[in-house]
This record gives structure tokens, C-alpha cells and sequence, in this order.
């Protein structure tokens, strides 16, 4: 995948700043830094933040690295991802996502965690083991098809073996993290 620079630099640019704000919220979130009036402002940006990508993906398909570069390719996936009460536009958008990873256009870790936020919503079980729900008492991987071979699954889409995981977003969640350090999305690993 390589690129010269995005092709639309002003959709790169809105992307980025939705996403990041987002994250910027779901991080206060985790920590309980929000009244319930910031918690209805960030369901809200979620919901425009899925009406944009629509948006863009009704004009252009999946924004890729060639259209909008990979910093607004991630931020495009992040908004996909947590487009949780729109299940059928995140189904889309995964149909879309892989599109464009079989075009050499996005990342296949970003398909994989998209794919299986999909099948968590639709109560179905995830694949790649990329949704874990936060607990008081820690992390726990939401429910999962063939635990037994789930590394081998994991290696198909170049993500880190299960255990490595699964440690990675401990540390990330450990007491004491700062919530500004956390700007990740909620409930999966860094792809």
C-alpha cells in the first residue's frame, strides 16, 4: 500500500477530527469524567458521525489510503466501528472495508475488528477476538467462535497472538493510566 498523498485532503481532514474527537470522549467516558449531559453530547456525535460516513461512502466507497491517506483510513474505520445503533450501516461498512482491503486500499486488522464488532452486534459470535467488554474486575473477550484455534484466525489477519493482546489492553486500562493516553478505541485493541 503505498500512496503519494490522500486524494481528498478535506475529507482526510473532517474524518480525523470527528474520530478524534470521539476518541477524546470515550476516553472521559471510561474514566467516568462525564455528566450525563456530555454522555448525550457523545451519542449524538456518534450519530453524525455515522451520517457522515454514509455519507462518504455513498460518494466514494470506502475511504481508503489512496483517497483520504491512512491517518483518516483509520479515522474512517474508527467511526465505522463504533456505528453501534446502526447495525446495517456497520454491516456495510464492513462489506465496503473489505473491499478496499482486497484492493490494497485499507488494512485487514481494521476489516477484522470491524467484522467481528459486527457479528457482536448482531448477538453473534466474533472471530478474531478483537471485542472485550471492560469490567471493575478486568477485561473479559466477548463471546467467540472456536476458541481453539483463535491464534491461528489471529495470525491470518497479522494480529498479535491472543495472550499479547489481550495484555497490551491491560496495560492500557491499568490504575493509574492517564484517561489523555487513552485515546483508543473503548473496547478493542490497537490494531
Amino acid at each position: 500500500m503505498t500512496t503519494v498523498g490522500p486524494q481528498r485532503p478535506d475529507l482526510a481532514r473532517e474524518l480525523i477530527a470527528r474520530a478524534t474527537e470521539s476518541a477524546a470522549h470515550r476516553a472521559k467516558r471510561l474514566r467516568n469524567q462525564l455528566d450525563a449531559v456530555q454522555l448525550g453530547q457523545g451519542r449524538h456525535a456518534d450519530h453524525a458521525n455515522t451520517k457522515v460516513l454514509r455519507r462518504i461512502l455513498a460518494e466514494h466507497d470506502w475511504p481508503g489510503h489512496r483517497l483520504v491517506g491512512p491517518a483518516a483510513a483509520r479515522a474512517a474505520w474508527s467511526i465505522a466501528l463504533h456505528s453501534d445503533d446502526d447495525p446495517d450501516f456497520q454491516r456495510a461498512a464492513t462489506t465496503l472495508l473489505e473491499r478496499a482491503v482486497r484492493a490494497d486500499d485499507a488494512l485487514i486488522q481494521h476489516w477484522a475488528h470491524l467484522h467481528d464488532r459486527a457479528l457482536i452486534n448482531k448477538r453473534q459470535d466474533q472471530e478474531y477476538g478483537t471485542q472485550l467488554l471492560l469490567q471493575a474486575d478486568g477485561i473479559e473477550l466477548c463471546p467467540l467462535r472456536a476458541p481453539e484455534s483463535l491464534d491461528e484466525r489471529r495470525a491470518t489477519v497479522g494480529l498479535p497472538p491472543i495472550a499479547v493482546a489481550l495484555e497490551t489492553v491491560r496495560r492500557r486500562y491499568a490504575p493509574g493510566h492517564r484517561a489523555e493516553d487513552t485515546l483508543a478505541v473503548v473496547l478493542t485493541e490497537a490494531a
